[in-house]
């Protein structure tokens, strides 16, 4: 026996509150000096006398009453005090509808951390997850607070035959742009015998629209017709479903069949069904569709009236279109744009001028649909200086940022004759895709084609030259450069400038100095010229003669001068050198340095590992740093792997530049290097939902006068599966050499395989490919990329260079890269 001396009185017994120490259940007591006697042998021979038997009778109550005290919290909103409950309560008590309880109100306040601990401690108590309910709210609550790898999860443990959280998993999905997985998920849902609902349906057309397959849109249909509840919105979907796969005809007869049916339409049906008209070219449809709209009073919508004159314009029918366009009561921007659009369609330049006037006139501000309709008809008719005046519209309303914006000014300048204000716009675009480099390759095919018809003169060449060098367009260069000397232009020491700007750019750095050497009088801009192409080479010491020349020949240092050897400098890793460079600017030529210049020694410390100094070098610059300073050093640490100060130097450049999606991407890189996946996921997020997009890496190779692009992960290409077939086939050769791969440059979170497939449609490794495959022996392989290239590519350059025996020229967006016998001339500064 053992004896327990206990202080009681039954009127002051109380529990100690539940935000003390969780899982400690203890009463405290009004002393008293009544003995308890309790066995330590078993139940049997236990007295107890009757206070002891009242304390453990409420004891008993108060647990039982955990699960009522947690579902008050939860009815009120107060998550905070059902977690504290809920700490301190006996697992074993709590049931399923409490749990349940519980996440929901963690769903609704979208708190995944404390939804993380209810899970928790469900899965540490033995709970059976795998029934219906309690598997369905955890993955409702996981999925609702955004954690939807951890919500699918879950799901893929439980027998679930509720159509509602499959539903929840395809929507979501959808929303993240993953429509194969969302149709994935349905079609392992009818596998499954899972009765859909019209919730399923509409989820399954909208991936269908985006995925494009006809055939799955036959499958959906077979759905519609089982489906017991259709309603207005099922056949909406099915409807909008064949017009957005190109089967608008189909869509139509939907529409015919709903009719039929008896079943009402609403706005959206109208609306959607124009759009079938106006993709198939059925006019008389339309019009009949018109002729019942207006018996249905869909009239007066605005939406209904921009959708309608939309229809009339696509299908050829102008007159129509100007019809609808003036008796409409209230008109949008929406309005004008088709209306604008529409002249443009149909060759009334003139037309679709007047309206962009007199739609800036009433107040209504252009979107970029109308921006782009009008800069299209200017570039139809030749209207250069009207098209230059929406130009100064477009600068005025802040709206060059936009990437259709920009392209269609290239082509508008292009088609007008003006390479070099189409060059002009192509340089400052911060982002350029595949349509960029299409339409500024093609305006240079133009202008080559234009030679046989007029004859320029110099200041014409000096201004088409730079547009080949920016986009190392080597053919088309030689031919203007021929050009140029069979008509006598080359004595113009402009366009001498600009024919060894254009080579060096190119990357024909040995004719370029053979060009530089026969200029007879050199100016400040041809010795810059030359500085800075050895430096963009890596040719740092080189570029320093070549500037102790420039000062011997009489000629002094200008600021730009000052940027190209410092810049040298930087890509040879020079920094004796370059501290010389900046005082001597400073001291010497008393030229006070500006922001170019910090930048170049910030990038020249940080490339070189000093990334401690270049912090507090920006910290004593006489001048506010800029996003561009701040990111040449995020660059070295993501080069010499800091995450520590790449996250503080993050947080001055997403201050200066928040919508600036390189940088973002390069502190991605710089956790992804460190495989810290979680906060990729946090960027990566950060990203979308501030709507911005990250610039697509491309690559492109000219072989016989034709320019080929290639994008990162592309498989368009005609001879795609020969380039796939010979990258394996050197990853392989490189594997038995020792070499492997360096999966930390794929930047995803996936096993090593899925890594190095990420890596073999790398752009610059495609092109380099092509290059190989279709240039002949001993042929210098060309190849530019508009983003800096990878580690990973980086050696896959080498190990080609001397497995194909072949020099490689890559220029990246930072310098360039001569692969030669297994080496590379940047020497690992870049």
């Amino acid at each position: 026996m053992q004896i327990f001396m206990a202080k009681i009185t039954t009127n002051f017994l109380f529990f100690s509150p539940p935000n003390q120490s969780y899982g400690k259940k203890f009463a405290s007591y009004k002393p008293s000096t009544l003995p308890i006697i309790v066995s330590s042998k078993s139940h049997s021979s236990c007295t107890i006398n009757p206070i002891s038997a009242s304390i453990s009778k409420t004891l008993v109550c108060k647990t039982k009453n955990y699960n009522a005290e947690i579902g008050r919290f939860c009815e009120v909103g107060n998550l905070e005090k059902a977690m504290e409950v809920l700490y301190s309560s006996e697992k074993s008590k709590i049931d399923t509808k409490t749990y349940c309880s519980i996440l929901q109100l963690c769903a609704d306040l979208k708190s995944l951390e404390d939804g993380k601990k209810v899970h928790s401690i469900i899965c540490e108590s033995g709970i059976v997850i795998d029934d219906g309910v309690l598997g369905s709210k955890l993955v409702f609550m996981f999925v609702t607070c955004g954690d939807l790898k951890e919500g699918r999860r879950v799901f893929n443990k439980i027998d679930n035959g509720k159509v509602f959280i499959w539903n929840l998993l395809m929507h979501e999905y959808s929303k993240t742009g993953n429509f194969k997985e969302s149709l994935y998920l349905f079609k392992k849902m009818q596998s499954l015998g899972i009765a859909a609902d019209s919730y399923t349906f509409s989820c399954v057309l909208k991936c269908l629209a985006v995925v494009g397959n006809s055939r799955r849109v036959k499958d959906a249909h077979k759905l519609f017709d089982e489906l017991s509840d259709r309603d207005v919105v099922s056949w909406n979907c099915m409807i909008s479903g064949y017009i957005a796969n190109g089967v608008a005809e189909k869509g139509l007869e939907v529409f015919k069949e709903m009719l039929n049916l008896g079943f009402n339409v609403d706005l959206a049906t109208m609306v959607t069904v124009l759009s079938g008209c106006a993709n198939c070219g059925a006019l008389m449809f339309g019009r009949a569709v018109h002729a019942f709209a207006l018996k249905a009073c869909f009239s007066k919508e605005i939406s209904f009236n921009n959708t309608l004159l939309d229809m009339y314009s696509k299908c050829g029918d102008l007159d129509g279109a100007i019809r609808v366009f003036e008796k409409m009561g209230e008109r949008s921007v929406v309005s004008w744009t088709s209306m604008i659009a529409g002249y443009a369609r149909e060759g009334v330049f003139d037309g679709a001028i007047r309206l962009f006037r007199g739609m800036v006139r009433e107040g209504i501000e252009p979107d970029v649909y109308a921006i782009t309709s009008i800069l299209h008809a200017c570039a139809c008719d030749g209207l250069l200086e009207i098209g230059k005046d929406v130009h100064d519209y477009i600068k005025e309303n802040d709206m060059q940022s936009s990437l259709y914006v920009s392209n269609a000014l290239m082509d508008m300048y292009a088609k007008c004759g003006s390479m070099a204000d189409a060059e002009s716009v192509f340089n400052q675009m911060p982002v350029k895709d595949i349509v960029s480099w299409n339409t500024m390759i093609g305006a240079l095919d133009l202008f080559v084609a234009m030679l046989q018809n007029f004859e320029p003169d110099g200041v014409t060449m000096a201004c088409i030259l730079p547009a080949c060098a920016s986009l190392a367009a080597l053919e088309r260069g030689r031919e203007i450069h021929g050009y140029i000397l069979r008509h006598g232009i080359s004595a113009d020491r402009n366009v001498a400038n600009a024919i060894v700007d254009m080579y060096v750019k190119c990357g024909v750095l040995v004719l370029a100095r053979s060009l530089f050497d026969m200029i007879p009088a050199k100016d400040l801009i041809s010795w810059t010229i030359m500085i800075a192409g050895y430096g963009m080479h890596g040719f740092g010491c080189d570029a320093i003669a070549t500037f102790n020349d420039m000062r011997q020949a009489g000629i002094e240092p200008d600021e730009v001068s000052f940027i190209s050897v410092l810049y040298a400098c930087s890509h040879s890793g020079l920094v004796d050198e370059g501290w010389r460079f900046f005082n001597m600017m400073r001291y010497e030529c008393n030229i006070e340095p500006k922001l170019e210049h910090y930048a170049c020694m910030v990038d020249l410390l940080s490339r070189t590992g000093n990334l401690s100094e270049a912090y507090r070098f920006i910290e004593m610059m006489p001048v506010a740093p800029d996003a561009t300073i701040w990111g040449s050093l995020l660059c070295g640490c993501r080069i010499h792997h800091e995450v520590k100060l790449a996250e503080k130097v993050a947080e001055h450049v997403f201050e200066l530049e928040p919508d600036n999606t390189g940088y973002y991407v390069l502190l991605a890189n710089v956790y992804a290097e460190a495989e810290k996946w979680e906060e990729v996921k946090k960027l990566r997020e950060k990203i979308s939902r501030r709507g911005l997009k990250k610039n697509p890496g491309c690559s492109w190779i000219e072989i016989k006068g034709k320019v080929n692009i290639f994008v990162a992960g592309g498989s368009s290409h005609p001879h795609a599966k020969k380039i796939e077939s010979l990258l394996k086939r050197l990853r392989l050769e490189m594997k038995r050499e020792g070499y492997f791969p360096k999966t930390r440059y794929a930047l995803i979170n996936a096993d090593e395989m899925e890594k190095e497939v990420a890596l073999c449609g790398h752009s610059e490794k495609l092109a380099m490919a092509f290059g190989i495959l279709n240039l002949p022996a001993g042929q210098t392989i060309r190849v530019t990329k508009n983003l800096r290239v990878c580690g990973d590519c980086h050696e896959m350059a080498k190990f080609m260079s001397k497995t194909a025996r072949r020099e490689i020229v890559l220029r990246d967006s930072n310098r360039f890269h001569h692969f030669k016998d297994g080496r590379c001339s940047c020497r690992g500064f870049w």
